[in-house]
């Protein structure tokens, strides 16, 4: 797989998956844009009731399950209320910093339509000098849609409860090998998933397990899908694919995010949901020394992933994480690199090419 390189097909999917409008609970454009993509490959399509959807390819053998997931929602926000002058108040779906919020545009998906609208608050110059030192949380601010009555924005159709997202076009750097774009965490994860079982069947990829490329839903509300996925796929190892905190920005130390953009994707050593299999995470990093594939080892403290839920499936399945190091999760506009993802999807072919039953059981061996 030296030679492989994402093709314009590849990101224009990427981009179409990006732009896609899903934050958690509502992820039903998204599954569906999945699933007329990866289907094609599939030998078998499932879903849980959640919506959480697997794309199965069989190999040699039915076992092990190999199980690669990354989730589709994005952070969003709901909406909570509409004013009599036709303002929206809303609150988070997922996790939020309220300072990367004011003067950015959304859009709310009402019954049969997408709206715009701008997140804004009380304006600057009528603040009085001590409110103006202090952070405006997003219980202060609303969404405007240029409506100037509640009777406008219900004729319009949008109701209490209707789901938000950030309006964020698809993008790349100037050199081609950077992407700016919304929703990284996760769809870059699901992307990794689909383009590892893409390239196992076009190139006919012998494997020795069965591969479940599965996209979850839910995870940034407590990793609600990775549960309900444990039970569709019953896997016997799982490797979750996602974004990773890019530490190469002004202000951290390497202590706190040690992995970088454009050095190759990260395996995480812990996280505050999982510590990963050891023997399995070791297996990850041999084979990714044995195909001369970049990697960086990382550590998450603060943060879990859909490996919290597959590790402790029935009496437990080894996970590890891989992740694309991406700058400025969870706001409008993400970062990341493309080499690391050619990086991460060769990783991810090289290990389903390994993960045999004999493999796999030696993970959890005494």
């Amino acid at each position: 797989m030296n030679s492989y390189k994402l093709d314009e097909e590849r990101i224009n999917f990427l981009k179409q998956l990006s732009e896609s409008f899903g934050p958690s609970g509502f992820e039903r454009e998204v599954i569906k844009i999945v699933k007329d993509y990866a289907s094609r490959f599939a030998d078998e399509t499932k879903s849980d009731k959640l919506g959480s959807t697997a794309f199965v390819v069989k190999g040699l053998s039915e076992k092990p399950k190999v199980l690669v997931a990354g989730h589709v929602d994005e952070v969003g926000f709901i909406v909570t209320s509409i004013t009599k002058e036709g303002f929206l108040t809303f609150k988070p779906l997922g996790g939020w910093f309220s300072q990367v919020l004011l003067s950015q545009r959304v859009l709310i998906r009402a019954k049969d339509k997408k709206v715009l609208g701008v997140i804004a608050s009380k304006p600057p110059h009528l603040l009085k000098e001590d409110e103006r030192n202090k952070v405006i949380t997003i219980d202060q601010m609303y969404i405007d849609i240029g409506a100037s009555s509640k009777e406008e924005v219900e004729k319009i159709g949008i109701r209490i409860g209707d789901p938000v997202v950030p309006w964020s076009p698809f993008s790349l750097a100037s050199n081609n090998t950077v992407v700016f774009g919304k929703a990284f965490d996760d769809r870059i994860g699901a992307f990794l998933a689909i383009e590892a079982l893409r390239y196992i069947v076009e190139n006919k990829v012998v494997h020795p397990n069965t591969y479940y490329a599965t996209a979850t839903v839910q995870e940034e509300v407590g990793l609600r899908g990775a549960q309900t996925t444990s039970s569709l796929v019953e896997p016997d190892v799982a490797i979750v694919a996602e974004v990773d905190i890019s530490g190469d920005v002004p202000g951290i130390n390497p202590a706190e995010a040690p992995t970088a953009m454009g050095k190759g994707p990260s395996i995480v050593t812990f996280d505050a949901s999982m510590i990963p299999n050891e023997r399995l995470k070791e297996f990850v990093i041999s084979v990714a020394e044995e195909n001369k594939i970049p990697y960086q080892l990382s550590v998450v403290p603060a943060g879990g992933t859909d490996g919290g839920r597959f590790h402790l499936y029935k009496t437990g399945c080894p996970s590890v994480v891989i992740g694309i190091p991406t700058r400025h999760i969870h706001s409008h506009v993400g970062v990341l690199s493309l080499n690391d993802v050619e990086n991460a999807v060769k990783l991810i072919v090289e290990l389903i090419r390994r993960l045999d039953l004999k493999t796999v059981e030696s993970f959890t061996t005494i």
